[in-house]
């Protein structure tokens, strides 16, 4: 399941610097996550490192992207994938 930055967020800009796969940046008011890039940092950490970070606790399991640890492990082996070939480039 991807992660979703709710609108408790404070903009105290800690998590974007962590996240491995570069899927939170600032939004219009708030910072987001990209669900896209989001692996709830499978294949990096055993948990979630903007959520270990985030001082206000607004960081929770988005309510439309169900996905399960195998969906989230292939997830991550494509991101991996993309970034090793644009290195190559």
């Amino acid at each position: 399941m991807a992660l979703w930055i709710t609108d408790e967020c404070i903009n105290c800009d800690v998590c974007e610097q962590e996240c491995p796969n570069q899927a939170i940046s600032q939004g219009p008011e708030i910072y987001v996550i990209d669900a896209s890039r989001c692996t709830e940092c499978v294949g990096h950490f055993d948990t979630p490192q903007c959520i270990e970070v985030c001082p206000v606790d607004c960081i929770v399991a988005h309510p439309h992207m169900a996905e399960t640890p195998a969906q989230l492990q292939e997830k991550y082996a494509v991101l991996m994938r993309a970034r090793d070939e644009a290195s190559a480039q």
